[in-house]
């Protein structure tokens, strides 16, 4: 697989060295030139997940793993699935919460793990990921206990669930969590920081498993061919999917998807009151604004990392821009919307329901809409309840950790403080 620097197209790498690398040269994301449509396209969509998936990462990543290298890595991560669950007449969705820590994060964090275990072959990595939510628990679950690995999670203190925090905070051995004094943008910015720092990357063999690592976002792919497999054939006509977007892997994931030939008619950006790409789509300036915290705390993003990769390829011609519109959904906007998917016999979360929103105010007619559940409701409980006015049973991976004590340190938004803590950890 042939990949290139978004900012210093001069640094050009194959899929296994983008893995291990992370972030290119000047924070710059690696990414293809071009995208081949998959050939015998219904033939794919009959496979189960699995094996379908090892057809378009095989037809994505190459010959850089053998087919039966590649089959082993996605049948030790695809071990959940992802159904599809119809809401109303014209409205379903895809639920992603089903593997171990319960987010769709589970996908693209299982496979990079399976990846990087087979690249480094034993030699030592320092993973350096920031989250605003549920990157970190799938990261977390996804490396914990592998030799060698060690992985640092920043996170900004007192703006996740306290559920999403126990995730990955009371794991505890080669996971080390760090509570950082300011906003999500404000952990990205320091884990771009490490990365531009020649001795963090050569002492600590730093690596990200933000969705800036390709290894998570062609994971990401798999599961759109997924649900449109689902779909039966009215369904899937005039299909457009509605994608809740804060650091814009998952929608990437999706145009992706469109690329290779998915006959999916458009796609819907829809974010929370962190609204810089709908207002730079409707308007043409990019403009970030503070980041506003929001009942979708996972999608609280201002500066989405994933956007060079939207904008290259709407630049190669690879995705019109036209199947793709954004959507800024307030709070009331978002109770609302979960209080409908409740009179529909659905319980959901903030960050689907604000997706939810989203079709039920762009759905032509004719048009069929999913949009999808990127998380389980009781990582969200507290506002959840609050909002629904009923109780929520945890699933068990939840209650097994409601209760443990946090491993945390807490620290200030400054990267040499980060930096220091980090050197202090892993170089005893």
């Amino acid at each position: 697989m042939h990949l290139v620097n978004l900012k210093d197209s001069t640094q050009q790498v194959s899929f296994k060295e983008a893995v291990k690398t992370g972030l290119g040269r000047q924070q710059g994301l690696f990414f293809v030139e071009s995208l081949e449509p998959l050939a015998d396209l219904d033939s794919v969509l009959a496979l189960p997940l699995a094996e379908r998936s090892k057809v378009i990462l095989g037809h994505l990543i190459g010959d850089e793993f053998s087919p039966e290298q590649l089959g082993e890595l996605i049948d030790n991560a695809f071990t959940f699935p992802a159904p599809v669950t119809q809401v109303s007449e014209h409205i379903h969705t895809l639920e992603l919460f089903h593997g171990p820590t319960l987010a769709f994060k589970d996908f693209g964090g299982r496979f990079m793990a399976q990846c990087l275990t087979d690249i480094s072959q034993g030699a030592p990595v320092t993973i350096l990921t920031a989250t605003s939510g549920d990157t970190g628990a799938a990261v977390a679950h996804a490396f914990h206990g592998i030799d060698n690995i060690n992985v640092v999670i920043l996170f900004p203190k007192g703006k996740i669930s306290p559920l999403q925090e126990k995730l990955f905070t009371t794991l505890g051995g080669n996971i080390h969590t760090v509570a950082v004094d300011g906003d999500f943008d404000a952990c990205q910015a320091m884990v771009k920081d490490a990365f531009d720092d020649e001795q963090m990357r050569n002492e600590l063999h730093l690596n990200s498993a933000n969705s800036i690592n390709i290894s998570r976002l062609l994971a990401q792919v798999c599961y759109y061919f997924e649900a449109y497999s689902q779909l039966d054939e009215q369904a899937r006509k005039e299909l457009v999917i509605s994608v809740p977007s804060g650091n814009f892997g998952n929608l990437t994931a999706g145009l992706i998807a469109k690329a290779l030939g998915l006959p999916i008619k458009r796609f819907i950006a829809a974010t929370n009151l962190n609204d810089t790409v709908p207002r730079y789509l409707e308007e043409g300036e990019w403009s970030p604004k503070d980041t506003i915290a929001t009942l979708s705390n996972a999608m609280d993003v201002s500066r989405p990392n994933n956007w060079p990769r939207i904008e290259a390829m709407i630049e190669k011609g690879i995705i019109d821009k036209d199947i793709l519109t954004g959507m800024a959904i307030d709070e009331d906007c978002t109770q609302m919307a979960m209080k409908q998917l409740q009179a529909l016999g659905y319980t959901s979360e903030p960050h689907a329901a604000l997706a939810y929103r989203s079709l039920c105010k762009s759905l032509q007619d004719g048009e069929t809409g999913l949009f999808l559940g990127t998380a389980h409701p009781a990582k969200f409980r507290e506002s959840v309840e609050n909002i629904l006015g009923e109780p929520l049973a945890l699933p068990q991976a939840l209650a097994d950790v409601a209760g443990k004590n946090s491993f945390a340190v807490e620290k200030p938004a400054d990267y040499a403080i980060i930096k220091q803590h980090m050197f202090d950890l892993l170089k005893k």
